[in-house]
């Protein structure tokens, strides 16, 4: 598994309770028609979103494929993406932007990319990290000569509450291996259209 972070499993029951008690805390009561199964549902929706952590995301990758002795750019662009920013548990949503250049035509199948940013994704996460672990889950599996991840997205925890900034978008990077070099980099970031 993802040797930076390790998760016990979603106690059901207990996502349960809390969300009563938080209803009970905002002055809500947990009893009345329209909130009386909103704890089961909070629960059940916790399982999809929190899904990735009880994954390991990298594993995706390991499905693959030679294709000669190809060493040319892979690109995946605009892959949806949602996660839960651990500081407020509010949802941000973009999209990512792969690229990696294999070693010796060592390639994996597109979907595949696009399940491991998911993975990563369903976790209480920071961008600047879930990005970090998109590229070194790509270096470690594929082995490629170089990755670049480049992540867009927009966080509630802007737009809905504190400053209020709905539309700005955060912009992080991942680089990795041959990426390092710039005209090479360029030409990815040329090709990914960001």
């Amino acid at each position: 598994m993802d040797n930076q972070l390790s998760y016990n499993a979603l106690d059901k029951k207990r996502v349960e309770a809390a969300v009563r008690d938080f209803l009970l805390a905002i002055g809500e009561d947990p009893d009345r028609e329209g909130l009386r199964g909103t704890p089961d549902r909070v629960a059940r929706a916790c399982e999809e979103i929190f899904g990735g952590m009880q994954e390991d995301p990298g594993v995706y990758l390991r499905k693959q494929f030679h294709e000669g002795e190809n060493e040319e750019m892979v690109i995946v662009r605009d892959i949806a993406f949602s996660s839960m920013c651990e500081h407020h548990l509010l949802p941000f949503v973009g999209k990512a932007h792969v690229c990696y250049i294999p070693r010796k035509g060592r390639i994996t199948g597109l979907s595949k990319i696009a399940r491991c940013v998911n993975g990563y994704a369903k976790r209480p996460q920071l961008q600047e990290r879930l990005t970090s672990q998109i590229a070194d889950a790509m270096m470690r599996e594929l082995e490629p000569l170089g990755v670049l991840v480049v992540m867009q997205a927009e966080h509630t925890c802007m737009t809905m509450r504190g400053v209020r900034s709905a539309g700005a978008l955060t912009v992080t990077s991942a680089v990795r291996g041959c990426f390092d070099n710039l005209k090479t980099r360029e030409e990815a970031l040329r090709l990914l259209g960001v």
